[in-house]
């Protein structure tokens, strides 16, 4: 589907549908006032009413701001995407509603067919945005990077809706390669025997099992003179069986999405790269497969971190932390970065915690975490705060081993999982450092917003308005 910003008024382009977005105030003084009430049309928020005979499709907007806008457009497509009509227009009504404009027609008109045998062809071909009345200039940049931005996120969602015998810790690798050549970025790769020379034994044991070679990716986008220096290290578990402790079959479905974190970082490099952003971005990306075998590690091994903390297994399904544990390591041993984010869909109990649609952010530095929630807000990510706690520092706690990679009680699983990561970072990178878990909001099998079953691309909106504006 092509998406075109026109510098026309919206009654010289030639298209079959016009859209129009009502709030509820508008109603009365609008020309089909009374045909639209007739209908029962109120204009609430994502409600739509199709007057075919005038080709005009109305949607309902509780006010006119880029997040209302976005699941408006959403719901638009679904509609049209219904339709046998090929192609609609819309005026602009302000530089501040486009980048919703922009999201709800491509995100909302995402479909993921690669495993459809006969996969149905979209009517739709061609959204035409009229803004003729506008400073036409500063809504093409507006326009540009929105559209960056939303590509990159579907690039996030590809890899995550692919299924798990697509995507292995090596097709990880050649997936980062090429995005690597594409997009002009430094990649370096540590197979196994790398691993091993890191002295990485938490990440290569638990990728153990697998016949799939665990990997540990970094790419580099280097402009000149960065204002600043940022590592991104993202989750990398291309399918997550659970380990000896093996997952009941109904939780191992949508395991594919373990590797969402780092997918996400790869699409944060991708849209860095192509916005031109002058801040040095490094990714790094824990490619792992956690699977059951005669060699797989499992619960009472004591397995030395690449750090030299050792970590008692009490359970092989919460195996992200250790693979990160190891990467975060790396990484800030690699770089010296004045912010560290990892992004990782860690615990279902961020989902207890915070509901399906909020990604939890944990950290020390409370005007990190002020800045990132104003990210989030502009960006139209929901994401909330979940606090360390001294109490529950002393869950992690091991009689054999430096710490446990499980907390002893099942209460504030998300902030004990985030802790046992704030064991690796060094204290020098304690004020630098933030952790996103993206367990509920990475994934959707119910659509909402401009989000439609499968994955999200959840972080890389967010990532790259915060980047935008450092």
């Amino acid at each position: 589907m092509n998406i075109e910003l026109i510098n026309k008024n919206i009654s010289d382009i030639d298209s079959e549908i016009l859209v129009e977005f009502l709030a509820p105030n508008d109603l009365a003084e609008h020309e089909y006032s009374q045909t639209l009430e007739s209908a029962g049309f109120k204009a609430e928020q994502d409600s739509t009413c199709f007057l075919y005979e005038k080709r005009i499709l109305f949607c309902g907007v509780e006010k006119k701001k880029n997040d209302e806008i976005r699941s408006a457009v959403a719901c638009m497509i679904k509609v049209l995407k219904t339709s046998n009509y090929k192609s609609a227009k819309i005026s602009v009504a302000s530089n501040s509603s486009l980048t919703g404009l922009v999201e709800g027609i491509v995100l909302g008109g995402y479909e993921f067919n690669n495993y459809k045998s006969e996969p149905k062809e979209m009517t739709l071909k061609e959204i035409s945005l009229a803004a003729n009345e506008l400073d036409f200039d500063e809504l093409q940049t507006t326009f540009n990077e929105a559209l960056i931005v939303a590509n990159a996120t579907c690039f996030t969602r590809d890899i995550v809706n692919n299924a798990p015998q697509e995507v292995n810790p090596q097709t990880m690798v050649a997936l980062a390669m090429k995005l690597a050549n594409d997009n002009s970025l430094e990649c370096n790769i540590l197979h196994e025997e790398g691993l091993a020379k890191e002295n990485m034994g938490a990440m290569l044991a638990v990728g153990r099992a697998s016949v799939h070679g665990s990997a540990l990716i970094h790419l580099a986008y280097k402009p000149a003179n960065p204002k600043k220096v940022i590592s991104l290290i993202g989750k990398g578990l291309t399918y997550d069986s659970g380990g000896l402790s093996l997952k009941p079959a109904t939780s191992m479905v949508t395991m594919k999405m373990d590797k969402a974190g780092a997918c996400a970082v790869l699409g944060m490099i991708k849209a860095a790269s192509e916005l031109k952003l002058d801040v040095e971005i490094h990714a790094f990306v824990g490619a792992v497969e956690n699977m059951i075998s005669g060699d797989a590690y499992k619960p009472d091994d004591v397995l030395v971190s690449r750090s030299g903390t050792t970590i008692e297994v009490r359970n092989t399904d919460a195996e992200g932390r250790l693979v990160l544990a190891d990467v975060l390591s790396y990484a800030q041993d690699t770089v010296k970065a004045d912010y560290i984010f990892d992004f990782a869909t860690l615990t279902g109990a961020c989902m207890v915690a915070l509901g399906q649609y909020t990604t939890g952010l944990m950290g020390h530095s409370h005007k990190l975490k002020h800045d990132m929630s104003k990210a989030g807000t502009a960006s139209g990510e929901l994401i909330s705060s979940l606090p360390f706690n001294k109490h529950l520092k002393k869950l992690l706690k091991s009689e054999i081993a430096d710490i446990s990679n499980v907390a002893s009680k099942p209460f504030g699983g998300a902030i004990t999982a985030g802790m046992f990561l704030d064991k690796f970072i060094k204290e020098e990178n304690k004020n630098r450092w933030m952790h996103f878990d993206i367990a509920g909001s990475a994934y959707t099998e119910s659509p909402w917003d401009c989000n439609v079953y499968g994955g999200t691309g959840a972080g890389v909106r967010l990532m790259s308005h915060f980047l935008k504006t450092i």
